[in-house]
């Protein structure tokens, strides 16, 4: 590259014949004095060496010569100055090459080498050639890197040593070496060309800068060394690293060409440190909308701060991917979870919010909130230290009006709660293992649209995915592997758990959970569970199972379907309701179960795979499909598929409505579940009175309520043998537990009828 040609820069400067009143005795700036006219100085208009010379006698400490013309210096170009001197009589003095450098304000450029080497002249009449290389780059060979402030100089040269000699001197030369240092054939700009030095302190921004808009389609050069950043920068071209950089943390670097995480650790040399750079770009610059963690495992013995990471955006709700990689967590103490006990206040006209709380200060936002009342994954969403009141993701359902909580902190790989809202983050085919050291990932407060696709989480230390809010809004969890840490250890004392949800409309589809405590907590509606796999057992026999879905919002509107679950059951409750009695509300129901296999090896006999535990008193069930269905048992016997477990209350079976239960098939199950259930029962003795008893198969225990059909097997009979053509009068809900059908007959009767009957009314 030669500006003098490509850009018709004029860089040399007239011959000494043209006239000494552009040449200075001092920097050579407008008004300093000239050699036109100078007592020790004439033109020499025929040497025998040069041609035409100046002569100049040496009468101070350092004498100048300086072209008073502006001579360009560009971003990137090297400029080398080149005098042919000779000493004619008196004392021998030095030479070297010199300059004053000015700004774009004609300012001059401090702090610079302004001068070359100094060479000697140590013979009369022996030609000496001194030359110095001046340029906007630190670079071998450049005796004066100016960098990127400095746009013109004053060249020429110096003598120094002693006084009173006389000397000759041609014509200067100034031409354009930037070909020296790179080649337009190299397809590469080097930021040392635009000012960039290497030494980790001096700010290379306003270089790397330059660099890139000179590429021009080329990549850009980082040779070796450190080039500290200290703003801001986003690189058009393509960067090739050989050296690093650093960057404060509130700073981003947008590579937007070549973005991914090989060109984050090339450009910061820490794979940590790159994963957070190239974060922060991804949420600073729209070029891009993905993260390519290129099949790197990054090691990290710390959570990843998310949000400080960022560190200028609260909110984000565009699109973004991070995928194609792995997080391998290490040992360290920066994972131990931090745990307060408070005393704190609850009123249920404030049903999130906790108030008086003590040492509010040291709770911090994402904790899990424990203590009398409490329901299963409440959290600490947000905390207001002045006011000594936090906020929780769901109300207490039994808490006292002052009590003691307990907040414990987990730790977790990607943290997002620093952010107040974050939505439509994606992350895909990324594994995180955990090893039994950390939590998987964090939610913010608010969102919508979290992904995790095609991804595992492996022993997490106590949660896979936790949501502190309602960033669960639409959560799609597709394709994935969930394995707990808790293998070993007996499925009733496991405290794991997959993921929680406290909002509505997951997605949650072909995965598979291996050995949590719980699957999932799940505490809003619109939930899709479809072709997933999760399984809790253990090696014990005869042993306890716990729940594998826990659906806490009680008109779920949910559905269940083509899943193995496998020695766990379906948990309904309602310990986030603040009035858990029965009120104006709508109660259980709106859960859809078809088509699943359920089954349970070794499990006690009480198991069952579909729970009901109500917190209060009055709740029923109003609209719930069980239908084609496989359950089975292995290695021993389950007395039924359902119950409701009355720890706190039971239901009111007198106002079930629409439950269904057909289609579905049973093997080592004590007493099938059937709604409605047709059977045939047999009057052998005559009686007008006839007790028929379907409680075995009717769902949860519940009321023979409805009669749909009777149809009589045969001849009815009267005592003596006679045929009887009354019709009988139905009395359901009879008994003392109002699961039984009484027929009554105008006469005494016997035969055999088939009836079907409901533990509900249908409508």
């Amino acid at each position: 590259m030669n500006k003098a040609i490509t850009d018709g820069l004029a860089l040399m400067p007239p011959a000494f014949s043209s006239g000494l009143d552009v040449w200075s005795s001092e920097n050579g700036t407008p008004g300093s004095a000239t050699y036109d006219g100078a007592g020790n100085a004439a033109f020499v208009p025929a040497d025998g060496d040069f041609g035409g010379a100046l002569e100049i006698v040496k009468q101070s400490t350092t004498t100048k010569l300086r072209y008073m013309g502006e001579t360009p210096l560009l971003p990137g170009m090297y400029l080398r100055i080149t005098a042919r001197i000779k000493a004619v009589s008196g004392n021998l003095p030095n030479v070297r090459i010199a300059g004053w450098a000015g700004n774009s304000s004609d300012s001059h450029v401090t702090g610079l080498t302004e001068e070359g080497s100094e060479v000697a002249l140590t013979a009369y009449g022996e030609v000496v050639e001194v030359s110095a290389i001046v340029g906007s780059g630190s670079r071998n060979g450049v005796d004066m890197p100016w960098g990127l402030e400095a746009v013109y100089g004053h060249f020429g040269l110096d003598l120094t040593g002693a006084n009173g000699g006389t000397v000759r001197i041609d014509d200067l030369r100034i031409e354009d070496v930037s070909s020296f240092f790179f080649a337009d054939s190299t397809g590469s700009i080097d930021v040392r060309d635009y000012g960039a030095v290497g030494d980790g302190v001096t700010d290379c921004s306003a270089a790397f800068e330059a660099a890139d808009n000179a590429a021009n389609g080329r990549k850009v050069l980082v040779p070796v060394g450190t080039y500290h950043l200290t703003q801001n920068l986003s690189l058009v071209h393509e960067p090739v690293f050989e050296g690093f950089v650093t960057q404060p943390d509130d700073k981003f670097l947008a590579l937007r060409r070549g973005y991914d995480l090989n060109s984050y650790i090339d450009a910061f040399g820490d794979e940590v440190l790159a994963f957070k750079k190239a974060f922060q770009a991804l949420l600073n610059f729209t070029d891009h909308e993905a993260l390519d963690l290129c099949g790197r495992r990054i090691e990290i013995d710390a959570p990843i701060d998310m949000h400080a990471v960022v560190g200028n955006k609260d909110t984000f709700a565009t699109r973004r991917k991070i995928y194609n990689g792995q997080f391998n967590v290490q040992s360290s103490s920066n994972w131990d979870a931090e745990t307060v006990t408070s005393q704190a206040s609850y009123n249920t006209a404030n049903e999130f919010e906790l108030t008086n709380v003590a040492n509010i200060a040291n709770i911090q936002v994402g904790s899990l909130v424990t203590g009398n009342g409490v329901g299963r994954e409440v959290y600490v969403k947000s905390v207001n230290v002045g006011a000594q009141k936090l906020e929780l993701s769901l109300p207490l359902w039994d808490a006292n009006a002052n009590q003691t909580y307990t907040f414990t902190r987990n730790k977790y790989v990607l943290d997002f709660s620093g952010f107040t809202k974050l939505s439509q983050l994606e992350i895909i085919e990324v594994e995180f293992l955990c090893n039994g050291h950390a939590s998987g990932i964090m939610l913010a407060p608010e969102g919508i649209s979290f992904a995790f696709k095609d991804s595992h989480i492996k022993s997490p230390l106590q949660r896979g995915i936790t949501s502190i809010g309602r960033a669960c809004q639409n959560l799609t969890i597709d394709g994935c592997q969930f394995v707990s840490n808790e293998g070993g250890v007996d499925a009733d004392q496991r405290t794991s758990i997959a993921f929680n949800v406290n909002a509505n409309d997951p997605k949650v589809r072909n995965n598979r959970f291996v050995l949590f405590g719980h699957t999932a907590v799940l505490a809003g509606t619109g939930n899709l569970f479809v072709g997933n796999h999760w399984f809790q057992g253990d090696y014990n026999t005869d042993s306890p199972r716990v729940a594998g879905l826990v659906f806490t919002a009680m008109n779920v509107k949910s559905i269940i379907t083509g899943n193995y679950i496998d020695n766990c059951f379906i948990e309904m409750t309602n310990e986030h309701d603040i009035d858990p009695d029965f009120n104006s509300e709508f109660s259980f129901g709106g859960l859809t179960i078809t088509g699943n296999i359920f089954v349970a090896t070794d499990a006690a006999s009480w198991f069952s795979f579909i729970v009901f535990t109500p917190r209060g008193d009055g709740h029923f069930i109003n609209g719930m499909s069980v239908q084609g269905n496989t359950f089975k048992a292995i290695n021993g016997f389950l007395d039924r598929i359902d119950r409701v477990d009355t720890t706190f209350a039971d239901l009111d079976y007198g106002r079930m409505r629409n439950i269904v239960f057909e289609g579905n098939t049973f093997n080592g199950i004590s007493e099938l579940t059937f709604n409605p259930v047709s059977l045939d029962f047999t009057q052998a003795t005559a009686s007008s009175n006839w007790v028929l008893d379907p409680s075995e198969y009717l769902p949860f225990g519940g009321w023979a309520r409805t009669v749909e059909s009777i149809v009589f097997n045969g001849e009815l009979t009267d005592s003596g043998g006679q045929t009887a053509s009354a019709m009988p009068y139905v009395t359901p809900n009879y008994g003392s537990n109002s699961n039984q059908i009484r027929l009554t007959f105008p006469q005494a009767t016997r035969g055999t009828v088939q009836m079907s009957v409901r533990m509900d009314r249908p409508i």
